[in-house]
């Protein structure tokens, strides 16, 4: 028998396995034992750190006794256990009742004649069991041993100081002087400490001393602490790194302030937070950067690179030595480097490829590595920086090791694909081809969801792919595992199917659906298939659709069979079957909630129904677009490189349909309802009634480096107009009070009168407030038009950067901002229209108004389109905002005027490169003063 065989149940675990917490508690009675046996008590404190870290759930009276046992243990030497004493103290500080007993006996440990070892660890577990009210009692220790020349106290001390700030920072901001000294102290001489550890050992005392230590990690800490301590005062930090940094000359020499590499790291993530904040500082931290680049420490080498990529608005001169470094290290042995590296590069690569060009080559050799993470991020930085030419050669190099990766991976590489394929059509049989492979092979519904998604995209966005593509999902869809591809997959070839060369191939693979599949699929091809027979111009191909619909009244699913019922009744009436089945527009749940509740809360309003026409209307893929967005994003800021096919499908998605003079218009609808929301909680302007339009857009009156950020957003009501201010305070040492914005009209012509002015009552150091003017329109039937000069005026009280804390007495300022227009396309709600000839037909010649413009400034179709979008801030209808042709294009927008009144407006246009852009507008509505006017907005 072999008796040191392991117990396979236990594995490695040995005294720890089915630990019992009521055993281990009746165990700790020996802690009362005298005299006391260190390493029992090590062994059972043991356990009981292995409980509380499994989450053994423990009450307060049991821990509190447990606590106070502990306690005792200080009356032993021993300086293991000592440490683990410290340990559960700290655990159980959580838990326990009136551990600040515990006090005296860490405080006692704290003295500088205590041993080295005790000294820091009952730092931290006293500060563990310190609030804010004890704090004042302790300072004194704390303080003293931040500056302790014992690497292993300072940071002890500083670390405990950084958990403690939340709670004491007004204290702790007394000990910026202590924890500077901190960071530019040497420490105590290596050689004196070497000594003393050596002969501690032959001594018969039973001191000790820890180990020297060449890592000066308390640098790290010290500046953690003091940035903390100054972060709101941006000079301060400013000045804090100029200190650190050290001439140009010195950087890495044993003549720095900093010896640590942690510390310059940190150091940097400041100077690049400030260099975010401040442009003014640009050039000066930029150098700095740089400067470390050279640095002896690979990791200062990295973090210094990483920052200056991360630069807003970097050019490529600026980013030439960072890249330099990245490049080094690609070919570096350690794979920490070259993650670090190809990973920065991969997401630089993203908008400056040609940036990284230069770093093809050694890319290419990471292709092989044997780390399969670094050679994914190293496929998908070339697909993004390599030229048409290296197309071919790239896909073959991922096609071998695609099976070798995970799906996490495989889907990074996809995107990458997706995204080469949309900046080179050309070649979209290899990678449409390699998208249909992959398909193919085994993998997650995520993996499997992203090549949908980039063949949907190729589908879009290159129209000579359509049929490959769709056949393709046609085979994907016989043998999908995955319902929701499978629905997805068959509602695109209803959309797309029909508007093939030959649509009846596709019939079949959509029928097999209905035989072979789920319930849920089986309605979706049922949907697909009634747009088969909508489209069709052949009466046979029409007529075999309701034979095959026919088939499905005899489903056993309720949904399967109601939609043939549907879909068949909608078959012999072309008018209902443009209106439900073609229409792809959708209302817009977020304004139809907000209606309906307010309708539900109105008893007056049930007299009359609902009025389903004052809901706007907008697109499925706008909604999908608004749906995907994150919320408070700036649609201007969206990207169409890394987001999802749905997203990208909503490019349009600033404007927004509508259908009343209540509707209300959004660039996203959760920004709009955001501002309709805003004012009306405010009584003074929800008395105005429902708002008409916003701007799509703040506009802003200042430059972003000035002392107050002010912006402005128009809101346009039935006969008023408030215009809300947005402003920011970038002074650090300023409190700003009852701002108020005195707006002045160029024209005296007494169109508009101010009603009131709403200030913002205090604005803190870099919070947002809000002040509100409005007017009332004299003639609300007439387009008031005009331009504003504004100023700011506001009480200045100076305050405490580091507290907050402000002057009681305060002096009067005011500052010019830029002024603000009222323009003809503020009273034009953006109107979806999914028919436009319909409508233009139905409005007439009456109301119509021609005007030919002659451009000559303009340097394309595209740009005058743009223009044309935002001077009139009507919709752009039938994906006419995007020129097919450079010289000859066809502009469709649709709006609403305010009251309620549709305008529609045709662009012709043509463009040479000599005469610039020549334009034919005609506007259609209903009043040919209404046309005169948008038509007039051009002039």
């Amino acid at each position: 028998m072999n008796l040191s065989k392991k117990d396979e149940d236990s594995g490695d675990l040995g005294v720890f396995y089915h630990l019992d917490k009521t055993t281990v508690l009746q165990e700790a009675r020996v802690f009362n034992e005298t005299p006391i046996v260190p390493r029992k008590c090590r062994l059972l404190l043991t356990k009981i750190i292995y409980l509380l870290y499994l989450g053994e759930p423990m009450a307060t009276t049991e821990a509190t006794e447990l606590f106070f046992s502990v306690t005792k243990l200080f009356q032993s030497k021993d300086i293991g256990l000592r440490q683990m004493v410290y340990l559960v103290i700290k655990e159980l500080s959580t838990i326990a009742e009136d551990v600040i007993m515990v006090t005296s006996s860490l405080m006692k440990d704290m003295q500088p004649k205590s041993e080295v070892i005790y000294r820091a660890n009952a730092i931290r577990a006293l500060c563990k069991i310190t609030d804010a009210s004890m704090l004042p009692s302790v300072e004194r220790f704390l303080k003293a041993a931040i500056v302790d020349k014992t690497p292993s106290i300072s940071s002890a001390a500083l670390v405990s100081s950084y958990h403690l700030f939340p709670t004491g920072k007004d204290v702790i901001k007394r000990w910026a002087n202590e924890v500077n000294e901190a960071i530019i102290s040497k420490p105590a001489s290596l050689v004196g400490t070497a000594s003393s550890y050596l002969t501690s050992f032959s001594s018969g005392g039973s001191s000790y001393n820890t180990p020297p230590s060449t890592s000066n990690i308390t640098q790290y800490h010290a500046l953690g602490l003091l940035y903390l301590i100054r972060q709101h005062d941006r000079m301060a930090v400013t000045k804090l790194i100029q200190q650190l940094a050290g001439s140009r000359s010195s950087f890495g020499s044993s003549n720095s302030v900093l010896r640590n590499s942690f510390a310059y790291c940190l150091l940097i993530r400041y100077a690049a937070k400030i260099l975010d904040e401040d442009p003014n500082s640009r050039q000066q931290l930029y150098d700095l950067l740089e400067g470390w680049l050279r640095h002896k420490s690979d990791i200062v080498n990295f973090e210094a690179a990483k920052a200056i990529c991360n630069i807003k608005d970097v050019t490529v001169k600026e980013l030439y030595p960072a890249i330099n470094v990245l490049q080094l290290f690609l070919s570096s042995p350690k794979f920490t480097l070259r993650f670090a590296a190809i990973r920065t590069l991969n997401k630089l690569a993203m908008n400056h490829p040609t940036a990284v060009q230069p770093c093809n080559l050694d890319m290419e050799n990471l292709i092989t590595d044997q780390n399969r993470s670094i050679a994914t991020f190293a496929i998908t930085t070339l697909l993004k920086t390599g030229n048409e030419a290296s197309v071919d050669r790239l896909m073959k190099q991922i096609s071998g090791f695609m099976s070798e990766i995970s799906d996490e991976f495989k889907v990074i590489v996809v995107d990458a694909i997706r995204s080469l394929c949309l900046k080179f059509p050309s070649k979209q049989v290899v990678m449409l081809n390699f998208l249909s492979g992959v398909l193919r092979d085994e993998g997650g519904y995520e993996f499997k969801r992203a090549v949908v998604e980039a063949i949907f995209d190729l589908i879009k966005f290159i129209p000579e792919s359509k049929e490959a593509a769709l056949a393709h999902l046609c085979e994907f869809i016989e043998d999908c595992e995955f319902t929701k591809l499978s629905v997805r997959v068959l509602h695109l070839l209803g959309v797309e199917g029909p508007k093939t060369a030959t649509p009846t191939k596709y019939i079949r693979y959509i029928y097999n659906r209905v035989i072979l599949e789920s319930a849920i699929v089986r309605a979706a091809a049922v949907s697909a298939l009634a747009k088969f027979g909508v489209s069709a111009e052949d009466p046979e191909v029409k007529k075999s659709i309701k034979v095959l619909l026919t088939r499905c009244l005899d489903d056993n699913d309720d949904e399967v069979r109601d939609r043939a019922i549907l879909y068949l009744k909608l078959l012999d009436d072309e008018e209902r079957a443009e209106k439900y089945i073609k229409d792809d527009s959708t209302y817009s749940l977020s304004v139809l909630e907000k209606q309906l509740v307010q309708y539900v809360s109105n008893p007056e309003e049930y007299e009359k129904p609902f009025d389903l026409s004052s809901v706007p209307k907008i697109t499925k893929a706008q909604a999908e677009a608004e749906n995907l967005r994150p919320r408070g994003l700036d649609l201007g800021t969206t990207q169409t490189i890394g987001v999802s096919s749905s997203a990208i499908i909503g490019i349009n998605n600033s404007t927004v349909v509508a259908t009343s003079r209540d509707a209300t218009p959004t660039p996203g609808s959760d920004q709009q309802q955001s501002y309709a929301q805003q004012l009306e909680n405010i009584l003074e302007i929800a008395a105005f009634g429902p708002v008409f339009k916003s701007s799509i857009k703040p506009i802003d009156l200042t430059e972003s480096e000035t002392e107050y950020a002010v912006s402005c957003i128009k809101h346009i009501f039935k006969e008023h107009i408030v215009f809300q201010f947005n402003i920011n305070n970038t002074l650090s040492d300023q409190l700003l009070e009852n701002l108020t914005i005195v707006m002045q009209p160029e024209s005296d012509d007494g169109s508009l009168v101010e009603e009131f002015g709403i200030p913002a009552p205090k604005l803190p150091y870099d919070q947002p407030g809000t002040a509100y003017v409005a007017f009332r329109r004299i003639n609300p039937e007439e387009c008031t038009l005009g331009s504003f000069s504004n100023t700011l005026k506001f009480v200045v009280k100076d305050c405490d950067p580091s507290t907050g804390e402000h002057d009681e007495e305060g002096y009067e300022d005011e500052y010019m901002v830029e002024d603000v227009e009222i323009v003809t396309g503020d009273y034009i709600l953006p109107t979806y229209l999914s028919d436009f000839q319909s409508s233009w037909d139905e409005i007439g010649e009456d109301g119509q108004v021609v005007e030919i413009f002659a451009l000559t400034a303009a340097k394309s179709l595209k740009a005058s389109c743009s223009t044309l979008i935002e001077l009139l801030g009507m919709c752009p209808v039938e994906n006419t905002e995007t020129p097919q042709s450079t010289t000859v294009h066809t502009l469709l927008l649709s709006g609403t005027f305010l009251g309620g009144h549709k305008v529609l407006a045709k662009n012709r246009m043509t463009f040479a490169p000599s005469t610039g852009v020549t334009m034919e507008l005609s506007v259609r509505s209903i009043s040919e003063e209404i046309s005169r006017t948008v038509i007039g907005a051009v002039v």
